[in-house]
């Protein structure tokens, strides 16, 4: 399992000329599936959309809604992709800008006057998005406000580890203070992991800090994940919507890969709402908890941008991309005061992966037995539900995705039928 995705930074030769026509909104990042769901929304309300990715080949590109598919010839984050969207944006003309990714994010983040001359970008305003990023600095006015917070330190280096292990003990869950991590030569998306014993621990701690960042060392919660989402704006909540992750990939916490909405329970509801109020967060976030055995909920962190899992809350009734996309372009924002409850949605590629790590992390805190994994990745077809990417209005995308989920299981098959052959010669 990667944990950390890395992006070297590069020198691509100037592109030609932009031959683009006028859009009303630019989607950025369309190989996430935030970004599929965005273009569709819009795209079908009559708005012009234009997508941009590194990639050539996405499943957003074929999407009848995206009018444009533009590649940049730049990894995210450098001079040279702020440079060229800066060219898409003159040629377009788009009013909106819609990122979903943090290594994004964070690029816009830092030239955020340069590009507000451009575009309307969708962000929460600084500092509350500086707060929403950081996990100790959002952990810290939580619990001023009374929510309930993970038990943990704070660690920058591996030399703290031994005392933060008799403080917190193990197992325990390490994780970066901030996602998004750059340095001069490098920048990384970090996730985090789990950590069972001294020596997992030190190596774990090592790892994340590698860049420079610091990491937070905390108690492991083996509950239920629950997330409440929210559009905030001029002072009111204008939809709010929440969700339960039966699985995520990787196993121990990340993006949902089968997942169920709910109604909004009023234990992380209103706290949710305080929390978003407090900070001044303004536009979507997602406000994530792990509940403990005993069911009681512990803030995790705030998504400031749009999630992965947002498809569900559209098909349930509150479209967040279309609410963002009010907000940003300074339009009257819809209040969403309901939504469907028991829709269920599964991301098929990301559950046979974690389906596929829960049977190589057996016996891992929080990983069920692989008979169970299978069993439950095998029942799960015969539960009614939608499909990441499958919208009978908009078939390709799904067929680009499919071709992809495809060459992920026969090369993951190949991997693993051909282990006890390769076993066997070494004898």
């Amino acid at each position: 399992m990667t944990q950390i995705e890395h992006a070297k930074i590069m020198n691509p030769a100037s592109s030609a000329t932009l031959n683009l026509q006028a859009c009303d909104v630019l989607v950025l990042d369309a190989g996430l599936r935030q970004s599929l769901v965005t273009i569709r929304s819009l795209g079908s309300r009559g708005l012009r959309v234009a997508a941009l990715e590194i990639a050539h080949k996405v499943p957003a590109f074929s999407s009848r809604w995206c009018q444009q598919q533009i590649i940049c010839p730049a990894e995210e984050g450098t001079e040279q992709y702020l440079e060229f969207l800066e060219q898409v944006l003159d040629a377009t003309g788009a009013r909106v800008l819609i990122p979903s990714s943090d290594g994004t994010v964070a690029l816009l983040r830092q030239h955020r006057e340069r590009l507000g001359q451009r575009v309307r970008v969708a962000l929460a305003g600084e500092p509350g998005l500086a707060i929403a990023v950081n996990k100790d600095q959002t952990l810290e006015i939580a619990q001023r406000l009374g929510l309930a917070i993970p038990r943990g330190i704070s660690l920058s280096s591996v030399n703290e580890v031994d005392a933060a292990i008799r403080e917190i003990g193990l197992p325990a869950v390490i994780k970066p203070v901030e996602s998004w991590v750059e340095s001069t030569e490098e920048r990384a998306r970090i996730l985090a992991q789990l950590a069972t014993t001294p020596d997992e621990a030190r190596r774990a701690v090592e790892e994340l800090t590698a860049l420079g960042g610091s990491v937070l060392f905390q108690r492991f919660l083996s509950g239920r994940r629950e997330g409440v989402h929210l559009l905030y704006a001029n002072g009111q909540i204008y939809g709010c919507f929440a969700q339960w992750a039966k699985r995520t990939d990787p196993p121990l916490g990340g993006s949902s890969v089968l997942r169920q909405s709910i109604a909004i329970p009023e234990d992380i509801g209103e706290p949710s709402e305080r929390l978003v109020r407090e900070i001044g967060l303004e536009g979507y976030s997602e406000v994530e908890y792990r509940r403990d055995s005993a069911g009681v909920p512990y803030l995790m962190e705030i998504n400031p941008r749009l999630s992965a899992s947002i498809e569900l809350a559209v098909r349930s009734g509150v479209d967040f991309p279309y609410l963002i996309y009010q907000w940003a372009s300074g339009e009257p924002i819809n209040e969403v005061k309901s939504y469907h409850i028991g829709g269920w949605m599964r991301y098929l590629g990301g559950d046979f992966a974690t389906t596929a790590a829960a049977i190589q992390e057996r016996g891992r805190p929080g990983v069920p037995s692989p008979l169970h994994s299978l069993l439950a990745f095998c029942a799960s077809f015969f539960v009614p539900m939608g499909y990441d990417y499958f919208d009978w209005r908009d078939p390709k995308p799904a067929l680009s995705a499919s071709a992809g989920f495809t060459w992920l299981l026969l090369k993951w098959l190949g991997r693993n039928l051909a282990r006890p052959f390769r076993k066997q010669k070494t004898i």
